[in-house]
């Protein structure tokens, strides 16, 4: 059992007096809330007017208390009550506790938060607070709540970050977004790192209508002015201007394409009767125990299908530097990094909050619901990835010289 204070204890047995029923005890917490709302008030007042009530400090003071402007219904997580709000003759005073169009306390507020970041629209959001809760709530008023998340999602986007990631993760999805009058697609590009305990964290999204050199490099240079000093294994799905821009702001990351994204694009337009063919001897080259048994595989491909298919050959070989790195390590670590389904299921999770809004307004309401959406999906990421203990002996196997102490899972 909890171990109450002496105050907390007479708290109680007030609240308790009388009390037979839970109904009976959110009443009287109510009622207690409105007190207490109501001794602040009049407490601010005091502060306002520079002297307590009926001081007579308060004569010839230019101001004073007027009575008390009809009662406020106040609506908390006990229910509604009223209270009586103070005014001064001047009408300067400003109240804090309850501002003066205030109706509702924070546990309203972190209900809509919750709403929006499962993917409401302000009007379901409305609509839900009035049909559930009795409250009305104007579009105008909940999209106010949502932008006092702002501030947050900024200090979020701009924390500080560990400084070795041995696997960090890039992959984008689109969204509409209203500009100029004009409904358009903007990706939404998330980053997933794999921390040195193994655990999965979104080290930040970016939002832009088109992906470049210089839009990642603006990337990787925000990481870095956040405290990353170094990214072991970079996965994503041969993203535009991606390779250059990496390998002038981090030199020493090692550039891994998505293995399953290449699949898809190589048997894109393969015929459905000879598709289960193709699959199988692609899967003896990105399935070969060795760099050197994969190009072999991969040259076996060439003379089978090159006929047919010589597209599927030409992007292997070309892309073939960034597609082979993964061949060098132990079956474990090609698990993690030879697809980028780590990103994608987050992906996937987010359009799943999202999927009632067609379109968003601004960059910034986009923001904000990733920003939720993150919150609620991220709880669940609690364990490290799977045979996280052997993998990371092996990354010290590999990358021993560039971890320190620090950086070491504890």
């Amino acid at each position: 059992m909890r171990q109450l204070s002496d105050k907390e204890m007479e708290l109680v047995a007030l609240i308790s007096n009388e009390c037979t029923t839970p109904g009976d005890v959110t009443t009287r917490l109510k009622n207690l809330f409105a007190g207490v709302l109501e001794n602040m008030l009049e407490a601010e007042m005091d502060e306002h007017l520079g002297y307590e009530k009926n001081s007579v400090a308060g004569n010839n003071s230019g101001n004073s208390r007027n009575g008390y402007y009809s009662p406020k219904t106040i609506k908390s997580e006990w229910g509604e009550a009223e209270i009586s709000v103070p005014r001064d003759r001047n009408g300067t005073f400003e109240p804090k506790a309850i501002e003066k169009r205030q109706t509702r306390t924070d546990e309203v507020e972190k209900r809509v938060l919750a709403m929006y970041a499962k993917g409401m629209s302000t009007r379901d959001i409305e609509d839900h607070l009035r049909d559930i809760y009795g409250i009305d709530a104007s579009a105008s008023l909940i999209s106010r709540i949502t932008d006092k998340i702002m501030p947050e999602v900024v200090e979020w986007q701009s924390r500080p970050l560990a400084g070795v990631y041995p696997v960090v993760f890039f992959d984008g999805i689109r969204f509409k977004v209203k500009k100029d009058g004009k409904v358009i697609h903007k990706c939404v590009y998330s980053v997933l790192g794999i921390g040195m305990d193994g655990k999965k964290d979104i080290l930040g999204i970016w939002i832009s209508e088109t992906e470049s050199a210089a839009f990642w490099a603006t990337v990787f240079n925000e990481l870095k002015s956040r405290g990353v000093k170094d990214i072991l294994i970079a996965c994503h799905d041969n993203l535009s201007g991606f390779a250059n821009a990496l390998e002038t702001v981090f030199p020493k990351t090692e550039n891994q394409l998505c293995i399953i994204h290449m699949i898809r694009n190589s048997t894109k337009y393969v015929s459905y009767r000879e598709l289960k063919a193709v699959m199988a001897d692609l899967k003896e080259v990105y399935g070969a125990v060795s760099e050197e048994a994969a190009l072999y595989a991969l040259e076996e491909f060439k003379d089978k299908w090159d006929s047919k298919y010589p597209q599927i050959y030409k992007s292997w070989e070309a892309n073939w530097a960034d597609l082979s790195g993964f061949f060098k390590y132990p079956d474990e670590m090609r698990r993690l990094i030879y697809t980028t389904n780590a990103v994608e299921g987050f992906h996937r999770m987010l359009r799943k909050f999202t999927k009632t809004k067609t379109n968003y307004p601004t960059d910034d309401s986009l923001r904000k619901s990733i920003y939720l959406s993150v919150q609620e999906i991220s709880r669940k990421w609690n364990n490290p990835v799977k045979n996280w203990g052997m993998i990371f002996g092996q990354f010290t196997v590999f990358y021993g010289d560039r971890f320190t102490e620090a950086d070491s899972p504890s």
